[in-house]
């Protein structure tokens, strides 16, 4: 295996590639007796469209989480049980653009990691299972639907976006999960779940030859080939600029979206996820001016926040929470952007914002679960997670006002409220 040193971070990463494509990252801590293993696929809520063996298929939404759930089943039983009698930690989790299994331990990890190597590449359905999920995933949904939390979320991507894939719901529905069969999710794990498009992450007190060693035993000699994926080709356009639901709520919700310009994969996409988060933190982060006025006029509370988001092909930024005049919030949210642009950041603030972001990314490093997921996030979107250190040292004011103009503007803008019912 190859070591890389980050030697402003002190960490060492040791990188393979197996020959049937598998990646493994390994980032040893010999002085801590917790190990974690993540071991994911670059398959998540949006790839519902794909070519497999020359055939574009167009699979129900919401098989990569159906996928996720089912794949615990084994002819032997449960490997969620295995693990747990093992003393390990488990679960697994599905994003828009991945889906990724893993568990922590401090003994048995060797056997936890075969495990884990196995189940999640050796399928194992019935019709019969199948079937049983659906009610279960089924109750999933329906109580997901009546979060007022998702409703505004989800209904703000589908104001931004007309053909995107991120209009849809990584749950799916239940009228779409109804669909599935066993031959559906056969189907799906063939083309995704191949070694060539995963890989496998470890952090911990391990050796990582024998990491790589145990993952040549147990996973399949060859990987599979690359499978062309259909995300919608999305115009600049928006879908509506306003959405409006009433629910069983006690206050008024809202989130402001805005449609940012897509970013390809590469080492740009690290750059611009500092650059989203920055601009964040400058405009309406907890120390920013905007958000102690906002807050001292009653117009937001605590729920107030955002984020700037990455998914395939598509990116946005997004602010909101409880207020009782959602539409004043979102309209001095642009008026600070603009002004922003306009007379520029002061200087000792964005200093300041930039070194606790910077400090955040290093904290970061405290947790194993977050290298993990880091460093899978970083190989599948073409970027190396521990250059963050020379990027913030690359960053000025102007590429956060850049960012700013660029993006948070009024015509790329939408407003998602949610309302109480009325009596």
């Amino acid at each position: 295996m190859t070591p890389i040193l980050y030697e402003r971070l002190g960490e060492t990463v040791y990188c393979e590639t197996l020959p049937n494509g598998l990646e493994i990252r390994v980032v040893p801590k010999p002085d801590h007796a917790k190990k974690y293993a993540f071991f994911a696929t670059r398959y998540g809520g949006m790839d519902t469209r794909f070519s497999l063996d020359g055939q574009w298929l167009d699979p129900p939404a919401g098989i990569a989480h159906y996928l996720e759930h089912k794949m615990f089943d084994t002819k032997e039983g449960n490997a969620l049980q295995e693990l747990a009698k093992n003393g390990a930690e488990p679960n697994a989790f599905t994003s828009n653009s991945m889906t990724g299994y893993y568990f922590d331990s401090t003994d048995h990890f060797d056997e936890n990691l075969e495990i884990l190597l196995s189940f999640v590449s050796v399928p194992w359905f019935t019709q019969e299972s199948v079937a049983k999920e659906q009610g279960i995933i089924g109750q999933e949904i329906r109580m997901i639907e009546d979060n007022p939390d998702w409703q505004i979320y989800v209904r703000m991507l589908r104001a931004l976006y007309q053909v995107s894939t991120a209009r849809t719901s990584i749950a799916g529905t239940v009228e779409s999960i109804a669909q599935i069969t066993a031959e559906t999710l056969y189907q799906c794990h063939k083309a995704f779940y191949t070694p060539s498009n995963m890989i496998l992450t470890v952090v911990g007190g391990v050796d990582p030859v024998k990491v790589s060693g145990l993952a040549r035993r147990i996973l399949p000699q060859e990987g599979g080939p690359a499978i062309p994926r259909d995300y919608g080709q999305e115009p600049e356009a928006l879908e509506t600029r306003e959405t409006r639901l009433a629910m069983e709520v006690s206050s008024p919700q809202f989130l402001t979206g805005y449609k940012c310009c897509p970013v390809q994969e590469g080492e740009d996409r690290l750059r611009t996820m500092i650059l989203g988060d920055l601009a964040c933190d400058l405009l309406f982060g907890e120390s920013s001016p905007l958000y102690q006025r906002l807050y001292s006029q009653g117009l937001i509370n605590a729920s107030f926040g955002g984020a700037f988001e990455l998914m395939p092909g598509v990116a946005y930024l997004y602010a909101g929470g409880e207020s009782k005049e959602p539409r004043a919030v979102a309209a001095e949210l642009q008026k600070e952007a603009d002004r922003l642009v306009r007379e520029g950041l002061d200087g000792d603030f964005f200093q300041r914002t930039l070194r606790a972001s910077f400090g955040s990314n290093l904290r970061g490093l405290n947790s194993f679960e977050n290298i993990a997921v880091s460093l899978t996030e970083g190989y599948f979107g073409g970027y190396d997670p521990f250059r963050f250190p020379q990027v913030f040292d690359s960053v000025s004011q102007e590429d956060v006002l850049r960012f700013l103009q660029e993006n948070v503007t009024e015509s790329r803008s939408v407003l998602s409220e949610i309302v109480p019912k009325e009596a």
